[in-house]
């Protein structure tokens, strides 16, 4: 530090009037040369540093504008978008408690039909079971007829002689002519 206060008192005892020479002290010529450059810069770029401190306030402004006006838009969009979720949520929940009140509907439809089915099934297997059980006994009453019928004209035909055979034809005839004649 002494060095330094040597170095500006060490100005004073030079002599301007046509000396020049080379300074030395290195501290001391760069204290000079940056004074000299700060008071050149101060005094010229003043109005300069200015105006780049101007330009640069007002991009900065105006950067913080626009941040606050896209932070706004960036809000507003946010709650649409917030508003249209959960407007879709609830169109969504509706769907899902229509599709699944559709999908129990239908399920009880199902087994509606998968019951009336099986009824008409059973009814159908009783109707089959009825009905064979008619048509076995038509068969069985057809061949007891046949059996007795072949049996009563074995009997005919073993107790049968030709006169007892005209006389029940005669009859026959006889009794065709009386409905014949009632019939007219």
């Amino acid at each position: 530090m002494k060095h330094l206060t040597d170095s500006f008192l060490s100005l004073g005892h030079w002599s301007f009037a046509g000396s020049f020479g080379f300074n030395t002290d290195i501290l001391a010529t760069n204290l000079i040369n940056l004074s000299v450059v700060i008071g050149v810069l101060i005094f010229f770029g003043k109005g300069v540093l200015a105006d780049l401190l101007d330009n640069r306030k007002k991009r900065i402004l105006n950067t913080v504008r626009n941040s606050e006006e896209l932070r706004e838009r960036a809000s507003e969009e946010l709650e649409k978008a917030r508003a249209h979720l959960r407007k879709v949520e609830i169109e969504a929940d509706q769907y899902k408690v229509n599709r699944y009140s559709e999908i129990e509907r239908d399920r009880l439809n199902l087994i509606n039909s998968t019951y009336k089915t099986l009824e008409q099934l059973e009814n159908y297997k009783n109707e089959t079971i009825l009905f064979e059980q008619q048509r076995a006994i038509n068969q069985i009453q057809q061949r007891v007829f046949q059996q007795a019928l072949q049996g009563a004209l074995r009997t005919l035909n073993s107790c049968l002689n030709n006169e007892l055979h005209l006389r029940i034809i005669n009859a026959n005839i006889g009794m065709l002519g009386t409905i014949k004649e009632i019939t007219d």
